[in-house]
Formats: C-alpha cells, sequence, structure tokens
C-alpha cells in the first residue's frame, strides 16, 4: 500500500503563522501536521491559519488532530483558523458535528473578474477578529 504524503509549506507574518497544506491527512500525515502546528505556536502567533486549499482526503485522525490543535493554541493564547477548505472538507466538518467549534475563513465570493482565491481577501465565519489575512511576499520562500 503506498501512502500519500502531506506537503506542508510555513509562512511567518507579524501577528500570525500561515501553514499551507497539500495532499491528504491521515494517520501517516497528522504527526508532521501537528509538529509545523506547535513548532508554530512557539513564536506565540495571535492566529495560526491552515490554508486548506489543496487538502484532498480528511480522515477521523486527521479530524481528531484539528480539534487537538485547536486546543493547543487555545492554551497558548492563539486562535486556529481552517481557511479555503473544500467542499468534502466542510461536509466532513458539519457531519462529524465539529464544524462549529472551529474558526473557519471562506474566500471572498466570485467578482466579475472570476474567484477570489487569495489569502488576502477572505470572509470568516466563526469568532476571530476579523482581521485580514495576510499573504507571503512574492519572492518569500516557504519554510518546509
Amino acid at each position: 500500500m503506498t501512502h500519500q504524503k502531506l506537503d506542508i509549506s510555513v509562512y511567518r507574518e507579524a501577528n500570525e503563522t500561515i501553514v499551507v497544506l497539500t495532499g491528504e491527512i491521515d494517520l501517516h500525515t497528522a504527526p508532521r501536521l501537528s509538529a509545523a502546528v506547535d513548532a508554530a505556536l512557539v513564536e506565540d502567533p495571535v492566529r495560526v491559519v491552515l490554508d486548506m486549499r489543496g487538502v484532498t482526503f480528511c480522515d477521523s485522525r486527521g479530524l481528531g488532530t484539528l480539534v487537538i490543535l485547536s486546543r493547543a493554541a487555545a492554551r497558548s493564547r492563539a486562535v486556529l483558523v481552517l481557511a479555503n477548505l473544500g467542499d468534502f472538507l466542510k461536509r466532513l466538518l458539519a457531519v462529524s458535528g465539529i464544524g462549529e467549534h472551529f474558526v473557519i475563513r471562506e474566500p471572498a465570493p466570485e467578482t466579475a473578474d472570476g474567484p477570489s482565491l487569495g489569502l488576502s481577501d477572505v470572509e470568516e465565519t466563526g469568532t476571530d477578529s476579523g482581521q485580514t489575512l495576510g499573504r507571503p511576499d512574492p519572492g518569500q520562500e516557504p519554510r518546509r
């Protein structure tokens, strides 16, 4: 059996850390996600934003990891934000009944110029302060 991978890129800004995820969150990859968020929390950000646009699969271990990371962020006086959820992740959070326990940021609605997919234009649900997410500088390399 082949195991899918999870690519993790981390961008740090003044008050928040953006963790961009691409791939699957499961039994095999959840520990790496935990390690990345735990490392981000050491820097004392106000928010840790998980950009989940590239997540293609999430099992029960992945969901459990998200809950644990949300609690770890709260203990660190930070907020874990789930951003750019795909339809399957939205359904998974709704069906599992845990979606209401997360701060979720969605892309702004489509405009005449096409869909808005960047992190800088977000609409939020949940309890976060409503501040706009930043976008990494174009020349800034992600930490892996």
